[in-house]
């Protein structure tokens, strides 16, 4: 059944960079999780981020650490199909599966990079709030010889589970851009998603 998510744009994501924005384009039920219960699933998220940042692996194992910890506790699912915007109204649950696979791949690397650059440094949880029917996690990299900055993880438990479905970093908002950019990689391709989903798997 369409839900709400597949239903928005990904020009009002690409829009959406504002963190309030964002939030009431994404409205979500009344959640059983605590606050408490959203920053404890981010404090194990970024215990895992920093064990790998600090495990001194190499950059392809890194990337496979990151991936494990993106389908751990992020809602993978929702996250592609909001990237994906209208087409994933018309794509089948095949298509979908495939895209969900490789994008996982795909925002793994990506968002990996940047976390590479936190090398010698660590992240720190800092606070939890209730932000709409959500819940916002912040966290705080401390990078040597850089200013801190910030990280929020918003959480909800949408999906069944306890998941975060979004990541700002220094006020780049990871839903926005990446609808933006995936957009814009299937109008390259003329709207064939099986094309975007071979790219995706070596971008």
């Amino acid at each position: 059944m369409e839900n709400n998510h597949s239903m928005m744009s990904r020009r009002r994501f690409a829009a959406g960079f504002a963190l309030g924005s964002v939030a009431m384009a994404l409205p979500l039920p009344a959640l059983a999780l605590t606050v408490e219960d959203a920053r404890a699933l981010i404090d194990k998220a970024v215990a895992e981020i920093n064990a790998t940042i600090a495990s001194g692996k190499s950059e392809t194992a890194m990337y496979g650490d990151f991936e494990r910890i993106f389908s751990r506790y992020a809602d993978v699912a929702a996250i592609a199909q909001r990237a994906l915007g209208p087409a994933a109204r018309s794509a089948s649950k095949a298509q979908m599966a495939a895209f969900t696979k490789a994008f996982q791949g795909y925002i793994s690397r990506k968002y990996g990079s940047r976390f590479r650059e936190f090398i010698g440094g660590t992240i720190e949880v800092t606070d939890a709030r209730p932000l709409k029917s959500f819940y916002e996690v912040v966290s705080v990299a401390l990078l040597k010889g850089q200013a801190p900055f910030d990280l929020r993880w918003h959480v909800s438990d949408k999906s069944g589970r306890n998941l975060f479905f979004n990541i700002i970093i220094e006020g780049i908002n990871m839903l926005a851009s990446e609808g933006a950019e995936i957009g814009a990689m299937l109008d390259k391709r003329k709207g064939d998603l099986d094309a975007l989903i071979v790219d995706l798997k070596t971008d």
